[in-house]
């Protein structure tokens, strides 16, 4: 279960000045205990933050197999890349509330949290949160972690992605159609079961020998659904066997999955698959051929283009952002990261406006 919340936690902060020193300041003389990195608009990015982001990408790499040593160093390279993506969240997200999509944000944060609830065999949020709680994560910065992915993802799909999508003409999809026809071939499906075996709390060649045993009886003549509904780890869908995965277009198959049941007939079943959380039986139950004869959609070919282009035009947006927006770098970092924000140095003063200067300026003749 800890691998599905396996989520770097991004919390909302302020700079923080805690109450004076009595050794080090004076009475009344605040003792500020963050830095400044940048400030986007009406927000900061911080020190503390940037420090916590680096520190859950080491721990990200260490459980992936580097040195903790190995690991610092990897990440200490980047680290002005991810200030600028700190930034660059900052403004899609002040860009969101902006939008008014914070209350479909958050609904989205509780489906999902369901859904994770519900995978797990949890019968409430309260329940999921003490289980969370259980493997050392935070409840709370989960949440906020899935927010601003969120918040970034339905900026971008609003603001860019459904406007790319209805931008082209009937000319332009039929010519992009005629000039991309392989790629509207109606590709393969698969039915698939599994059975997975997870590793949580357990010897890896225990697991994988169990995974052998259960291939055999199934290849033996054992009901794979059965064998699925005494052993599997992972919890059936509402309304679904314990067995049944679904029907998926070949290439859209996570490339270990299509290369495990490329050669299994429809009945049969894949060798064991190791994946990072443990070992997956697969079993092919049915496969749709293709199609040699392209054919003309025209959601799939919109869809196509918008693929295509869409991540030119994010960044094109985010650019837009970043120019319309007051972000003032630290002299400190300013030189490594405004380059790969392509901020360009304004010519009048760096002082931001304030908003009485803007009306007394604007009521000028």
């Amino acid at each position: 279960m800890k691998s599905k919340f396996i989520i770097a936690p991004l919390m909302l902060f302020a700079v923080l000045v805690a109450s004076p020193s009595r050794s080090q300041a004076q009475e009344g003389e605040p003792v500020i205990v963050d830095e400044v990195i940048a400030q986007v608009n009406d927000g900061v990015v911080t020190l503390s933050q940037l420090k916590r982001e680096m520190r859950e990408r080491v721990d990200q790499l260490v459980q992936n197999g580097r040195t903790e040593a190995d690991a610092t160093s990897e990440v200490t390279k980047h680290k002005m890349e991810l200030i600028a993506t700190l930034i660059n969240e900052m403004l899609l997200i002040q860009k969101g509330k902006e939008l008014e999509l914070t209350d479909r944000v958050e609904a989205e944060v509780n489906k999902r949290m369901l859904e994770v609830a519900k995978e797990n065999g949890i019968t409430s949020i309260d329940k999921l949160d003490e289980a969370m709680r259980q493997v050392k994560l935070d409840p709370a910065g989960i949440r906020a972690t899935m927010r601003i992915e969120i918040m970034k993802q339905a900026v971008f799909e609003n603001e860019v992605d459904s406007k790319l999508f209805y931008s082209y003409s009937q000319d332009e999809l039929k010519k992009y159609f005629d000039s991309h026809q392989s790629s509207f071939l109606k590709p393969e499906s698969i039915e698939i079961s599994e059975i997975f075996l997870g590793l949580a709390g357990k010897q890896e060649p225990d697991v994988k020998a169990q995974a052998q045993k259960l291939v055999a009886q199934a290849r033996g003549g054992a009901d794979f659904c059965t064998l699925a509904a005494a052993y599997t780890d992972r919890p059936a869908a509402a309304g679904q066997k314990p067995c049944k995965v679904g029907r998926f277009q070949v290439p859209d198959l996570r490339p270990d999955i299509a290369a495990a049941v490329k050669s299994v007939n429809p009945g049969g079943v894949s060798e064991p698959l190791k994946t990072d959380e443990g070992y997956q039986i697969l079993k092919v139950d049915s496969r749709t051929a293709g199609s040699n004869t392209p054919t003309f959609n025209e959601n799939n070919v919109r869809e196509m283009i918008t693929r295509e282009r869409s991540q030119k035009a994010r960044e094109d947006y985010l650019q837009d952002l970043r120019n319309d927006a007051y972000v003032k770098i630290a002299d400190s970092y300013h030189d490594a990261v405004a380059p790969l924000l392509k901020i360009v140095p304004p010519a009048a003063a760096t002082k931001r406006p304030s908003k009485k200067d803007k009306k007394e300026k604007g009521s000028k003749p």
